[in-house]
């Protein structure tokens, strides 16, 4: 299969990458599969000891993370990268961090400074509890912006207690915000000319995935519980179990449950009184959901997506991550999208999931070794070879 063309979408702009671990990175991700010139500005090797907080370099995280890349390595407490790094502001559009408020201040990448450097730079914070407030100098991970922020409460079975999601929400969330935060202050610098501060945070970006659950209690004062594999007020509704394993089930409106009744051939339960509209439904759900299984445990899941998928009842098969990729649809939306490494060789890695019809995202190289693109991009800055040696043995890069 030939390699599909970089995209054209966001070629005009420069990104620095100063962030690490999730969240930071997958803002960053955005810009580079659609084809931004992302500079991964990291700490040389051996000076940060938290640069494996992503994994091994040639680890499946790090290979995800930072694709489409070019590395450069600065040590920032150096007045030679410290120099470096100024000089690549000043033509940069996007700057992206997560580091703590306080640690950036002391850097000199607060947005004042930032901003006499460069007017027109946008600044994207991501932060794992904001910029202001009595907890911005926490260090923040998905899993505490989880517990705060919610989820935790609503995940898991009745009465089991607070679980984790499986996947790192906040951050992944944090990430996606930032990367709209940034395309919306790029529009409106087209018209202004100015740059401005983009700020998330983990705690916020959870807050906001909570969506109706925290809707719940704004607007009408309830505190929503735990409810397992169930939806949270509509049923049948959740994950239930065939002769061979379990399916979800999708039942939300009255024509569905009409339709679900006929395909487990028992249409008299659409017009029964017990179970004739959703409040009723709700209030039985114990009893409806065993009468169900009952049903559904005589066959396996297959006939029931059969039978469903004809009756128009919306149904799906519950995946483990290998059969996922080996969906038939999944691999039609081409998601897993092939790159070569050097060392690894043929991997894939998670695409885009969005398309665009004239300028669609793609993969086209692997996640750089740290620094090897320094005499690349220190060149174009104007460095000549006696120069980038000497930024070399004075430990800046």
């Amino acid at each position: 299969m030939p390699r599909p063309s970089p995209s054209s979408a966001l070629n005009r702009l420069r990104v620095l990458d100063l962030s690490r671990v999730r969240a930071g990175p997958t803002c960053v991700r955005v810009f580079a599969d659609f084809g931004a010139d992302v500079i991964k500005v990291e700490s040389p090797p051996g000076f940060d000891p938290n640069e494996n907080m992503s994994g091994p370099r040639h680890g499946y995280d790090m290979q995800n993370l930072h694709r489409n890349k070019r590395s450069l390595t600065l040590n920032l407490k150096t007045e030679g990268g410290a120099a470096v790094l100024r000089k690549l502001i000043e033509s940069a559009d996007l700057l992206v961090e997560n580091f703590r408020p306080d640690v950036k201040e002391r850097l000199g990448l607060d947005f004042e400074t930032l901003h006499a450097l460069n007017p027109r730079l946008i600044l994207v914070s991501i932060s794992g509890f904001g910029q202001s407030g009595p907890y911005r100098t926490r260090a923040g991970f998905d899993q505490i912006a989880q517990g705060m922020g919610g989820m935790m409460s609503v995940t898991g079975l009745p009465g089991q207690g607070p679980v984790r999601a499986g996947i790192a929400v906040a951050d992944s969330a944090a990430g996606l915000y930032g990367a709209i935060g940034a395309l919306v202050a790029l529009q409106e610098r087209a018209v202004s000319g100015k740059g401005q501060w983009v700020q998330t945070s983990l705690l916020g970006a959870q807050i906001a995935m909570m969506d109706f659950q925290a809707a719940r209690f704004l607007v009408e004062g309830q505190v929503p519980p735990q409810a397992g594999n169930d939806h949270p007020y509509s049923t049948p509704m959740g994950v239930y179990a065939t002769r061979d394993g379990h399916i979800n089930i999708g039942v939300g409106a009255e024509g569905h449950w009409r339709s679900f009744c006929g395909a487990i051939d028992r249409p008299d339960l659409a017009s029964d009184p017990r179970y004739d509209n959703m409040e009723k439904r709700f209030k039985a759900r114990p009893e409806l959901r065993a009468l169900i299984e009952a049903i559904l445990t005589t066959q396996d899941s297959a006939h029931w997506l059969a039978a469903f998928e004809a009756a128009a009842v919306p149904a799906g098969p519950i995946y483990a991550v290998d059969a996922m990729f080996d969906d038939p649809q999944v691999r039609h939306l081409g998601i897993a999208q092939p790159v070569s490494h050097p060392v690894l060789g043929d991997i894939r890695v998670i695409g885009e999931p969005v398309g665009l019809s004239r300028t669609p995202a793609s993969v086209q190289t692997p996640t750089p070794e740290a620094g090897e693109h320094n005499a690349e991009i220190l060149g174009e800055l104007g460095y000549d070879e006696a120069a980038i040696t000497r930024l070399k043995d004075s430990g800046a890069i």
